[in-house]
């Protein structure tokens, strides 16, 4: 039986009078990729947000490996293994490439020696396939290239748990082809992914389970086919036409 590496119970976060997320409940197995989707302000990033110990929850349990984490700080939830890359990618612009994912390594692991995580990423550099720029500026780096450095930085953290926050934003569709081979080959070290997308046929591709965020709430969670043809995620998000669509060039 496949292990559950995270659990959220009933978790609720407020800004003000404000519900950001409601009572959200699911869990999280290990090396599952899981897509998390909805419209716009649907409270997606807060969870994640609450997931990694930015925002604490305002009800609900944050439980990873049997252990409530719910009150962790961001540097706390990192150390345990619950990493995230952000959709604007801001790396260390005058660090080379190697020194940025060296730095994760030496934040999350806590490797007291500078040359270990160098070497850490060495290694991780090659895995996302930007070796031949380690030693170029980081600034110096296209908008793909960034995106596989914040992938490599978060794999270099050693992570249980990677979320994945607009990873595909501002590629073009060989870019897109890429980073999903990249992902899924995360996936096959055993590391669980949430991956937050708007694009449909990435999430159609990648996940083997998604869940639907409306309005802070969940409304919805299955397989990629049970969601396309969910009357409530068809209102709410994606549409009668392009749900159509979709279950056409999945059938394709």
């Amino acid at each position: 039986m496949t292990s559950t590496v995270l659990e959220l119970h009933s978790l609720a976060r407020s800004f003000g009078g404000i519900k950001a997320v409601q009572d959200v409940s699911f869990t999280l197995r290990k090396g599952e990729i899981v897509g998390l989707i909805g419209p716009n302000g649907s409270g997606k990033t807060t969870l994640v947000n609450c997931i990694t110990g930015v925002h604490k929850p305002t009800a609900g349990k944050v439980v990873f490996y049997g252990e409530d984490v719910t009150k962790q700080k961001p540097h706390q939830a990192a150390q345990r293994g619950l990493c995230r890359t952000f959709q604007i990618v801001q790396p260390f612009p005058e660090m080379t490439v190697r020194e940025n994912v060296a730095a994760g390594a030496l934040f999350a692991q806590k490797i007291n020696s500078l040359s270990k995580a160098l070497d850490k990423a060495d290694e991780y550099v090659n895995f996302v396939g930007i070796h031949e720029m380690a030693d170029i500026p980081a600034a110096s780096l296209t908008l793909a290239n960034r995106k596989k450095l914040e992938l490599a930085k978060s794999l270099a953290m050693d992570p249980k748990v990677l979320m994945l926050d607009e990873v595909n934003a501002g590629l073009n569709s060989g870019e897109i082809i890429g980073a999903l081979n990249l992902i899924k080959k995360i996936s096959q070290k055993g590391i669980s992914i949430i991956i937050i997308e708007h694009l449909m046929k990435v999430i159609m591709t990648l996940s083997e389970r998604i869940i639907v965020l409306h309005n802070g709430e969940l409304i919805a969670e299955g397989l990629p086919t049970e969601i396309i043809n969910n009357p409530q995620v068809i209102k709410a998000y994606l549409g009668e036409k392009f749900a159509k669509r979709l279950m056409e060039e999945k059938n394709d």
